[in-house]
């Protein structure tokens, strides 16, 4: 019995479902651009074995052991390593059969979609996962990673992936990327330049990573010439790796466009740990209006990802560090917020700044329309907690009527969890496919565009709006 419905996702009207099915024929198979992520780059540098199907599946992903979290398992119980190196289960036997056990808590999620699948449609497992079939699917899972087919390169090409961007600190060296590059290897994996750690002042060791990014760029980055040359500097190294984007998590999107002594003053009190929140909060937006015009210079993609509260849970962040599924979605105000960055820049047709949001209230009211007239400004997809059928869902008939389509830039899987690559993008294919069937039934879109229109959704628009 398989695990998945060929008719997943789609409209349950036979007439606007077959529509859908029709659509989605059309875009099934196109090639993957996944144009923003957080795999490992020394997944295709090294291109060695998947361990085991605990590190594959559930230790990486905060997608599981963030739900299983929730229910009283301790991370420790789930092999998450501890930041003092304090013991965690390294069975892995043992962590995926406490996974199988409670694999009914995902019903009705995106991430039970995804997880059938991958054990669908990567390794061939028909067979529901639960406490009883936990070590049969181990097994056989476990003998599929032995095999050269389901190496990391493999897998890339199996998925039909195009393009796959990773996410790399300013202060990374890239030697995975040079690795990969320097192999010969025909995959095109690129990296996108992540600066929190050098522009948030309240992230851990601001001062210490400014230094290590002024020692890498050859500048003096206690200045603040000095910094901006070395953000220069290191924006057109990652350039060299591919970089087409620079990428940014503030806990809002806030923007300012400070005088340049007003910004040197701040930036000064950040390197001596005298900011405020409220001052620290100022330099981020002021660095946003940065990084604007060194993309009018060097055309890297501005992506914005604001609107979340990282590592709500103090205890967790003390034992497990940060990304450990505590981060919570929270209120977030786009269209004052922005305004001095789009007024500063906003206009420029030649620029592409991405927004992404984790407050759906903003899609109509703010979002839609900040994108519907602002050239250098597109609408990133539905994003982490909103990365579902109703996510999508909502995010294409709330911000569809007022930006179209096409200031939107298609779907990207944002995703730890490799195997989980295809399926979101066949989720999204679907949803998409399903939306405009709707639209084809109900006389706002004609059945000629649609298939044009879903070839764009799929695949045209992430292409062209990162680069790719």
């Amino acid at each position: 019995m398989a695990l998945l419905d060929e008719n997943r996702l789609f409209p349950t009207d036979p007439v606007v479902r077959g529509l859908a099915r029709e659509l989605y024929e059309g875009v099934k198979d196109l090639p993957i651009i996944s144009p923003h992520g957080h795999t490992d780059p020394r997944w295709y540098a090294e291109n060695d074995a998947f361990p085991d199907p605990a590190k594959l599946f559930v230790t990486p992903d905060h997608y599981v052991f963030r739900m299983l979290h929730s229910q009283g398992i301790a991370l420790e119980d789930l092999g998450v390593p501890r930041v003092d190196g304090g013991p965690t289960e390294q069975d892995p036997r043992k962590i995926w059969s406490l996974f199988a056990s409670n694999y009914h808590l995902f019903r009705g999620t995106p991430s039970r979609i995804w997880i059938d699948h991958a054990l669908q449609e990567v390794f061939g497992v028909t067979e529901r996962l639960s406490a009883g079939s936990a070590n049969a699917i181990y097994d056989h899972i476990d003998a599929c990673l032995k095999q050269d087919a389901f190496r990391p390169r493999a897998l890339f090409e199996r998925f039909n992936i195009e393009a796959i961007s990773t996410t790399e600190s300013a202060i990374d060296d890239l030697k995975w990327h040079k690795m990969i590059r320097d192999s010969g290897w025909s995959g095109n994996v690129v990296t996108a330049y992540r600066p929190d750690s050098v522009i948030d002042p309240e992230f851990d060791g601001f001062a210490d990573n400014v230094a290590k990014m002024g020692d890498m760029a050859g500048e003096d980055a206690t200045t603040w010439a000095g910094y901006l040359a070395a953000h220069r500097n290191r924006r057109a190294y990652f350039k060299q790796f591919g970089a087409t984007s620079s990428d940014h998590g503030h806990a809002s999107a806030r923007t300012e466009d400070l005088p340049q002594d007003e910004a040197a003053h701040l930036f000064d009190r950040a390197l001596r740990g005298k900011c405020s929140a409220e001052e620290a909060d100022r330099f981020r937006g002021h660095m946003l209006t940065e990084m604007a015009r060194m993309s009018l210079d060097d055309g890297l993609v501005l992506q914005i990802h604001p609107g979340a509260v990282r590592n709500h849970a103090a205890g967790v962040m003390a034992r497990f560090g940060r990304d450990k599924g505590y981060d919570i979605p929270m209120r977030t105000d786009y269209v004052t917020a922005l305004r001095p960055l789009l007024n500063a820049v906003g206009g420029e047709a030649s620029l592409t700044i991405i927004l992404f949001t984790l407050d759906e209230t903003s899609y109509a009211r703010e979002l839609a329309p900040l994108a519907g007239v602002y050239p250098a400004l597109r609408l990133g997809p539905p994003w982490w907690f909103h990365d579902s059928y109703e996510g999508m869902m909502r995010f294409r008939e709330m911000a569809t009527e007022t930006a179209g389509f096409y200031n939107t830039v298609g779907f990207n899987d944002d995703t730890r969890a490799f195997c989980s690559i295809p399926a979101r993008h066949d989720v999204a294919r679907r949803v998409d496919c399903s939306f405009l069937a709707t639209l084809v039934a109900t006389g706002r879109l004609g059945r000629d565009e649609a298939p044009e229109v879903a070839y764009d959704l799929s695949y045209r628009l992430a292409k062209q709006a990162y680069k790719l």
